[in-house]
């Protein structure tokens, strides 16, 4: 290989990766660093990354001005009964959709993409009202129960996952005498594992990061989540920014190791054909 070949193919395009790795890493090194500084140097000028001696009280003082690991323990609760509901409800329509021929599917699969277009805040006053009525109000009900009917976005991704799976392993199974609920739970589900993960993964953020929800919903301080108790805390000690770099670099850690161990999975479910010819 040419050494112009090489620069070309090799040396410029990973110098390229490199340096925009850098600038998209660089807010989070700096948030973790600036956790660890006093509340002197933060504000010092001209600012320095690396702080004079690394303050890992910081830590400990945040955790105990403000309850965080009660906080993650709510939002974790959330987080997975929100993705137990996604992986129950999505999947079962987006098949019943996509492989079980009825009357009217085409057009409610055209009805479920049209919510997409609907933005969020218009739902926001006739949800209010309906989980009112029904005293859901100060509950997880009304962040986790949309869960178990399903997203749009998700029913689309798997559906189209699902149509890239050949109908003659369904065809397969019903002559041999297999149900559809079989087909669907021994034969289907399996080969939708790296599209579920994605599904998971996007749940998860989705409701990990959710700060309008439970600050509707939660009115009970022992009830609020990590991003109602972050922004609780900057209200109250919005002066001692160490210790809010501090339980923001806890919260952003589960998100990092979520993608460390997830990306293979999203990965996979970029193409509707992943393991078939």
């Amino acid at each position: 290989m040419s050494a112009g070949k090489l620069f070309r193919t090799k040396v410029f395009p990973h110098t390229m990766l490199i340096l925009f790795a850098f600038f998209f890493l660089f807010p989070f090194v700096w948030l973790v660093f600036t956790s660890l500084k006093s509340s002197n140097e933060i504000f010092e000028l001209p600012p320095r990354i690396l702080p004079e001696s690394f303050q890992w009280s910081n830590y400990k003082a945040a955790f105990e001005t403000v309850p965080f690991g009660h906080y993650m323990l709510n939002t974790l609760v959330i987080c997975v009964v929100c993705i137990i509901g996604q992986l129950f409800a999505s999947p079962l329509v987006a098949y019943s959709i996509s492989r079980i021929p009825w009357v009217g599917s085409k057009i409610i699969f055209a009805i479920v993409l049209a919510t997409m277009i609907l933005p969020a805040q218009v739902q926001l006053i006739p949800q209010y009202i309906i989980f009112a009525k029904l005293g859901w109000i100060n509950t997880i009900l009304p962040l986790t129960i949309g869960a178990f009917f399903g997203a749009p976005f998700y029913i689309f991704l798997l559906r189209q996952f699902l149509l890239g799976i050949p109908k003659e392993l369904s065809e397969a199974a019903k002559m041999d005498g297999a149900s559809e609920f079989r087909i669907y739970s021994q034969i289907i589900m399996p080969t939708l594992k790296p599209a579920l993960a994605t599904v998971a993964l996007f749940t998860f953020v989705g409701a990990y990061t959710d700060f309008m929800g439970p600050l509707i919903y939660l009115n009970d301080a022992a009830k609020w989540t990590l991003t109602l108790g972050l922004q609780g805390f900057q209200q109250d000690h919005g002066a001692q920014w160490e210790k809010l770099m501090a339980a923001s670099t806890i919260m952003a850690i589960p998100m990092i190791l979520l993608y460390f161990f997830g990306q293979k999975y999203y990965m996979q479910s970029g193409s509707a054909f992943t393991g078939f010819k």
